[in-house]
């Protein structure tokens, strides 16, 4: 019924042309003029021309699970499982040390009743340092408190001010096999607040500047060593994957080493301070604990800092040098 009748589209586009532009469009078609075609620009392809050499089709290929298992995913998750432990380990067990209540030497009271029954020791026990000997600072929260605000403020100050030239200076791994080495002497020093000279007489709260300054020591020790581990180890399990097509399993798997050594860490080394307070020996717990973090110092040893792509499986290579010919 429209057939050879004016469209009202164009019409309405040229008068909107003509009042916007002011000028004339021609709406018409055009049959395009084969004057404008140069033949000699137009290049047939000769049959004699050898086709383009066919690109393989890049294969998407996964790692056995049984391949992950490379001789350094196995340190570097060795090293990994025991630092998530005690250092998980410590910021509990070091709170449970500063308010354990101190011991009283024989001789301090006269009622005849055991002093030290709190610690769990006998009324007879004699300390003998520097091996045996129990109690703790016997602080109250507010200076518990003082002593988390130290942990924090030595924590961010090296996070900011050391962390970053001497991890630069250094490299990953050298950092890393340095600081941990410095946590099994946090550890062992530890139980030795309890015998720094203090200006308060047990059982009351320990206090004087030297503990202070003693506190501090052990706590920049500890710090250090963490703030130059915990970042390593994470870029170190990210490296070590054997395979990019397992990065994300490798991940997993050093997720789930941390989360059992936090697990089974405060677990073990909480019932050994139970077990060192009764038996006078304070230090057990402790000094298990720097026994650990040596064990993962000496895996660390062996831990490199790998690429992501240790193992190439079949025809990775020929892909790899057709995508990259030079």
């Amino acid at each position: 019924m429209l057939r050879d009748k004016p469209d009202l589209g164009l019409w309405i586009g040229r008068l909107i042309a003509r009042v916007v532009f002011r000028l004339r469009v021609d709406q018409s078609y055009q049959a395009i003029s084969s004057d404008d075609l140069d033949p000699s620009t137009l290049e047939l392809q000769s049959p004699t021309d050898e086709p383009p050499t066919p690109r393989l089709p890049k294969i998407r290929r996964k790692l056995p699970f049984s391949r992950i298992w490379t001789a350094n995913v196995l340190f570097t998750f060795t090293a990994h499982f025991l630092l998530a432990g005690h250092v998980g380990t410590f910021n509990s067990l070091w709170f449970v040390f500063l308010s354990t209540p101190r011991y009283v030497p024989h001789g301090q009271t006269n009622n005849g009743t055991n002093p030290n029954s709190s610690l769990g020791v006998p009324l007879d026990y004699k300390p003998h340092p520097p091996l045996s000997w129990t109690g703790g600072l016997a602080l109250p929260p507010a200076r518990i408190g003082s002593a988390l605000a130290i942990l924090g403020f030595v924590g961010i100050s090296l996070q900011l001010l050391l962390y970053p030239r001497l991890s630069f200076r250094l490299g990953t791994v050298t950092s890393f096999r340095l600081s941990l080495c410095l946590f099994p002497l946090a550890y062992f020093l530890v139980p030795f607040l309890s015998l720094v000279p203090t200006s308060s007489t047990p059982p009351a709260a320990a206090s004087g500047p030297l503990l202070w300054i003693s506190i501090v020591i052990v706590l920049c020790i500890q710090v250090t060593a963490r703030t130059f581990a915990l970042p390593a180890t994470a870029i170190l399990i990210n490296n070590a994957s054997p395979h990019p097509s397992v990065l994300g399993t490798v991940h997993g798997l050093g997720q789930s080493a941390s989360s059992a050594a936090r697990t089974i860490g405060p677990l073990l080394l909480s019932y050994l301070y139970g077990v060192g307070l009764r038996r006078g020996v304070v230090g057990l717990s402790w000094w298990c604990m720097a026994c650990f973090a040596a064990v993962g110092a000496v895996a660390g040893l062996f831990v490199k800092d790998g690429d992501g792509h240790e193992i190439w499986l079949e025809g990775e290579k020929e892909e790899e040098e057709q995508t990259n010919p030079h």
